[in-house]
């Protein structure tokens, strides 16, 4: 079974969204036999709760994210995760040189989704995107990219990192 770990900063808006979302399409689709998701923060605080905005956001697109809680990106994390999808370059570049063995694994949502391959923004970060264009872009990119990124997952699978 391929794993998909959604990654952002704090994971307690962009990456939740996207895990829960693509998850709720997996079973959807009915490949929830083929693949697991999951969400992780590169600078994360473990244990917090999503964004209020997020969880109020999300309740548009019927996601709960009340149970959510945020978790900091380990070894043991990446060992499990067959691709990763990032929401920004930094994020790439930074898992790639501390976790030599995700090489060829990471790859920018927008990218996996067969789009340019662009940062999606931070809402709380320097650019202050608008919260609502985040979870649209998001959105936007799991219905558009599903097949793509169902298919890379599979195309990654057993290339996992190893500690």
């Amino acid at each position: 079974m391929a794993s998909i770990l959604f990654v952002c900063t704090a994971n307690r808006f962009r990456s939740p969204i996207a895990a829960l979302y693509f998850a709720r399409e997996v079973v959807r689709c009915g490949d929830d036999d083929q693949i697991t998701v999951s969400s992780a923060g590169t600078w994360a605080v473990s244990g917090m709760p999503a964004m209020p905005k997020a969880v109020q956001l999300g309740e548009d697109f019927d996601l709960d994210l009340s149970f959510h809680r945020s978790r900091v990106i380990t070894e043991e994390i990446l060992s499990k995760a067959d691709l990763i999808l990032v929401m920004e370059a930094g994020h790439k570049e930074a898992i790639i040189h501390e976790f030599s063995g995700t090489q060829g694994r990471v790859f920018l949502l927008t990218e996996a989704a067969g789009k340019l391959a662009v940062d999606i923004p931070d809402p709380y970060g320097e650019k202050h995107a608008q919260p609502e264009d985040v979870v649209k872009e998001i959105i936007d990119l799991v219905d558009d990219g599903y097949e793509q990124i169902l298919a890379l997952a599979k195309i990654m699978e057993g290339r996992r990192f190893h500690p």
